[in-house]
């Protein structure tokens, strides 16, 4: 591939909505656009002297790129029920909202756009630096699939990717004569479905057969770390894997209608406990596939680390453990499991993690505080951190799973070269400061967005001093090249209603391109 002809920095140029080009009866389609791009805007909730030379001193502490929430989707899963989107406005139907999505055939191709183009990435645009390390913040798949975690690592290491599953060709609820109007059918007849009719999406004969077909992706050329989200762990990142699920997810009866008799005021808990039970109402028969059965984290993590460890160790193989520490140069990144085996999307983590974690601290800390506010003094050389989890604080909220995240925040208050932490979740941007209420230094909290919906971006962020004698965070949205698939993808997403162009997720300028300041740690 070569290198992408237009910037992907989004202080150069960015994306958002262009010209109209079709009209539905509710809503206009509208192509995607290059803009101004974004200046950086300097955040200084964390220090007391927020001016100074903003200019670098010394060498670059770390420079990155955060991708997270790819969601690598099977989209002719049995195990996906996607006849919940009729209950898209139904409040009580949010957790499982949304089950499927106009763009998700191409998903694949955008996820290998952004591994190109972080590949191509000469310079970060602040220091200069070269990117020398991804990390990747949970959700890499979206079912809990084995067939979905090889097209991940495929798509990250480099190799063949395979959309398709069962036979060859698709059979899922994009295909033409697929019952219900609820789905973007661009085989079907101009307005013969919900997309085209009300909301002007074009017909695209043959788009869907092209998406199936087999390709490869070059892969990520520097070191990359994973973590465990709860669509790895969970069905649609929600539903507790049981032998009756397991079993329907690589069988040959796929739900097309709900079941009889499902309570909306209860439809969460029944799909949390018992998602094969969406499974019951009438269906249709498709191709069955072995490889589309669920894996365990241990399945997880050993794939990992069958395939170049990205910071999971034999130790998380042993134990059945996702959590780890990985040092790179004088920076420790923490990754942690936040996901709840008790079912639900939202995270949790319990005290044998925290009481782990708090080691970890302990060993790049010269000092630290204790719980009583007492300061210890160590041997240890000091290191800046840098947290990663897939759920943020503010998410750490499951009510089925031990309710931690004011410990968790705590624990990171106390330790002063914890610098920033980086999360995803709930497919948004977002940058928020975490200040200590007990006069410490704090850190600095950014969520980015999902690759797979939009503005379907990762983000580089880059750490390094100033010569004022500030540590610096340099934020960075980073567009993929959009060749190919990848480009109408986004397109797509961009047209999804309430979460593409006019939705919120994109954030604002301060959960963007941002320089984050915060006091010298050592």
């Amino acid at each position: 591939m070569k290198s992408p002809a237009r910037s992907v920095l989004t202080t150069e140029t960015r994306l958002g909505a262009g010209p109209v080009l079709r009209t539905g009866s509710r809503a206009a389609y509208r192509a995607v656009e290059e803009l101004e791009g974004e200046p950086h805007v300097v955040r200084t909730e964390l220090v007391d002297s927020p001016g100074g030379d903003l200019e670098t001193e010394g060498p670059t502490i770390a420079c990155i790129a955060h991708i997270t929430d790819l969601h690598v989707t099977d989209a002719q899963s049995p195990a996906r029920f996607e006849w919940v989107n009729r209950y898209s406005q139904d409040p009580r139907f949010r957790e499982l909202i949304t089950m499927q999505r106009p763009q998700e055939t191409l998903n694949a191709h955008a996820i290998a756009a952004m591994v190109r183009t972080v590949n191509h990435v000469e310079a970060a645009p602040v220091t200069g630096a070269a990117v020398a390390l991804a990390v990747m913040t949970g959700d890499a798949i979206d079912n809990t699939q084995r067939n979905e975690l090889t097209n991940f690592l495929a798509l990250f290491e480099g190799g063949l990717v395979r959309p398709d599953s069962g036979l060859p060709g698709y059979d899922g609820v994009q295909r033409a004569d697929w019952p219900g109007e609820i789905y973007w059918k661009p085989d079907g007849p101009p307005h013969g479905d919900m997309f085209q009719s009300a909301l002007g999406f074009p017909r695209r004969p043959g788009l869907i057969e092209q998406a199936m077909e087999p390709f490869r992706s070059e892969g990520l050329r520097i070191a990359w770390l994973g973590c465990y989200g709860n669509h790895e762990e969970a069905c649609q990142g929600v539903g507790v894997v049981t032998p009756a699920l397991a079993a329907a997810m690589t069988g040959s009866r796929k739900a097309i209608e709900p079941p009889p008799g499902l309570d909306p005021d209860q439809a969460i808990d029944t799909f949390i406990d018992h998602p094969e039970r969406f499974a019951d109402g009438a269906s249709v028969e498709v191709q069955p596939d072995p490889e589309r059965r669920p894996v365990s984290r241990a399945e997880f993590v050993d794939a990992h680390v069958r395939s170049g460890a990205h910071g999971f160790t034999d130790g998380n193989t042993g134990e059945g453990t996702a959590y780890y520490a990985h040092d790179e140069g004088i920076v420790r990144f923490i990754t942690l499991d936040t996901v709840c085996d008790a079912g639900g999307a939202d995270g949790s983590i319990d005290a044998t993690q925290l009481h782990w974690l708090e080691r970890r601290l302990e060993e790049v800390h010269s000092s630290f505080q204790t719980r009583d506010g007492s300061t210890v003094r160590t041997r240890n050389a000091d290191r800046y951190v840098v947290v990663l989890s897939h759920h943020g604080y503010d998410t750490m909220s499951n009510p089925r799973g031990e309710k931690r995240a004011d410990a968790l925040l705590a624990l990171l208050l106390r330790f002063g070269n914890v610098v920033l932490w980086l999360n995803g979740h709930i497919h948004a941007n977002r940058i928020t400061p975490r200040v200590d209420p007990a006069g410490g230094r704090g850190f600095w909290e950014v969520t980015t967005g999902s690759l797979v919906d939009w503005p379907c971006q990762a983000r580089l962020v880059e750490l390094f001093g100033t010569r004022a004698g500030h540590l610096a965070i340099a934020c960075t949205m980073l567009d993929h090249d959009g060749e190919g698939l990848a480009g109408l993808h986004r397109e797509l997403a961009g047209n999804a209603q309430y979460v593409g162009f006019d939705g919120v997720r994109s954030g604002t300028p301060l959960d963007r391109n941002t320089i984050l300041l915060a006091p010298r740690p050592f």
